[in-house]
């Protein structure tokens, strides 16, 4: 029986976003996530197969993290509550994972989804359309609603949200407790004009 390992798979991934967040992408190499570890070089290949496998797993870890909360707050029974809440979750989540934040600002193409396994790629296609699907289905019930297009509730759910965290995390830092409050308030508003 073998010894149980000293680091986990969470270990690495970790470590992978501490060095993003200090260095960007091109920082984050095996040797130097084994190093952040504390481990050795040659344990982070027994987890990953290479660096596309670690991005990919990083990108998919935290966009799965993302999604988790803001799918949820779009789930809510009243579209407008829905909307509400979903662009106020970035902003929470962002404040409670700037680095991630940041990761997923960043975009899968940074990350090389061109390189990840077909595995890895269709489960970030899968992420995807999940998304699209939740959004699509809130937009659809908002515009008879608010007497909005999609342009403008795509503005409330999606680009005023980032648009209000996207000068703290290229700062690495959170965005500030009223942040929060400043999108539910302007999505609010373009809700009910």
């Amino acid at each position: 029986m073998g010894r149980p390992p000293q680091h986990t798979t969470d270990d690495f991934l970790d470590a992978a976003v501490r060095i993003f967040a200090a260095k960007r992408v091109a920082g984050v190499t095996m040797s130097a996530v084994a190093r952040e570890v504390g481990a050795p070089s040659g344990s982070i290949y027994h987890r990953f197969s290479g660096r596309p496998a670690l991005l990919a797993a990083v990108w998919l870890r935290t966009l799965a993290d993302f999604q988790q909360g803001y799918l949820e707050a779009l789930d809510r029974e009243s579209p407008v509550e829905a909307a509400i809440e979903a662009a106020a979750q970035v902003v929470r989540w962002c404040r409670a994972h700037p680095a991630e934040g940041k990761l997923l600002y960043e975009g899968n193409r940074a990350f090389g989804v061109d390189d990840w396994s077909p595995a890895d790629r269709d489960r970030a296609d899968e992420a995807n359309r999940r998304l699209d699907t939740a959004i699509t289905k809130v937009v659809r019930e908002l515009r008879p609603l608010t007497g909005r297009s999609t342009d403008e509730l795509m503005l409330a759910l999606v680009d005023l949200p980032y648009a209000a965290v996207r000068r703290h995390l290229d700062r690495g830092e959170a965005p500030p407790p009223r942040t929060v409050d400043l999108v539910t308030r302007t999505v609010r508003t373009l809700l009910s004009g």
